[in-house]
């Protein structure tokens, strides 16, 4: 059931008293065209429209072909798993940093963001090494693992917010890109550049197989920590991720103008994320 006007209003209001920020007129950062590949043979005419890239920095490859103008390249980084076939997973897993596989991707195991060893491979080493290929930034994912162990792990979320703060502290002049992770959204937002809301309004279904749209509700939840994270941050990009199967074009080029008229910047792939996939046009 989609949410009233008061309610959401008083939904708004309510996220910004956790934000601690009252609101206010912001600045609009102005339309920025973006995508995702993390595959291997990212097609550079392509590449060159976006403003903003997202990239898997594991591939050996020059980036200034995949560089429009002013555009900014970043590399992804997964803080909240790893996967096995990484390098550096079995120093991991012999420190003990590494916990049970993720259901839904079996191959990658939650990373105790607690952990000592897992926290300094990411400010020595990882983050580094992504900055030295000569990416702009980078795009921390699975944060979102954080709020689902803390019951499990206490400090779960404790730790990832200082984490996100201490790369910010170590690199103050990348730029840093968070998908999801509300729940300590309210005390990173200032040390970040970019929010992304993966799966706002369309979603794959692990269990059915299939891509769907998202609930009303699940839209409108996300929609407020979205727009209260910029009430507290005027200076925050608000990013929206959808999932849907190229061949429906119609479906696609709507999920593009139902972002933009909310306010974000949007861009629609398929779940794999492994090649671009250019907006329908009108």
């Amino acid at each position: 059931m989609t949410l009233l006007p008061f309610h959401r209003r008083d939904l708004f209001a309510i996220s910004l008293m956790v934000f601690g920020f009252s609101a206010g007129a912001s600045p609009d950062p102005g339309p920025q065209l973006w995508g995702v590949d993390y595959g291997g043979a990212t097609d550079p005419a392509l590449a060159r429209r976006y403003n903003l890239l997202v990239l898997e920095p594991g591939f050996n490859r020059p980036l200034a072909p995949l560089r429009g103008k002013g555009a900014k390249l970043l590399g992804y980084i997964s803080l909240g798993e790893v996967h096995m076939d990484r390098p550096f997973a079995p120093a991991l897993a012999k420190a003990g940093a590494l916990g049970d596989p993720n259901p839904n991707w079996r191959d990658a195991r939650y990373a105790d963001l607690r952990h000592p060893a897992w926290q300094a491979m990411v400010l020595d080493e990882l983050v580094p090494a992504i900055l030295r290929k000569g990416y702009d930034g980078i795009f921390m994912d699975t944060l979102d693992n954080a709020e689902a162990l803390e019951r499990q792990k206490p400090g779960m979320l404790a730790s990832a917010a200082e984490l996100v703060r201490a790369i910010r502290k170590r690199f103050p002049g990348t730029t840093i890109m968070m998908n999801r992770g509300y729940a300590i959204l309210p005390k990173v937002v200032s040390h970040i550049d970019i929010i992304l809301a993966e799966a706002m309004a369309s979603r794959w279904n692990f269990a059915g197989k299939h891509y769907e749209m998202t609930s009303a509700d699940d839209w409108e939840w996300q929609a407020v920590q979205l727009n209260a994270a910029r009430a507290a941050n005027p200076r925050l990009n608000l990013m929206t991720l959808d999932y849907w199967d190229p061949a429906d074009q119609a479906t696609i080029a709507a999920l593009y103008a139902r972002e933009r008229a909310a306010g974000f910047q949007p861009y629609v792939s398929t779940l794999a994320l492994d090649r671009l996939i250019p907006e329908p046009r009108s």
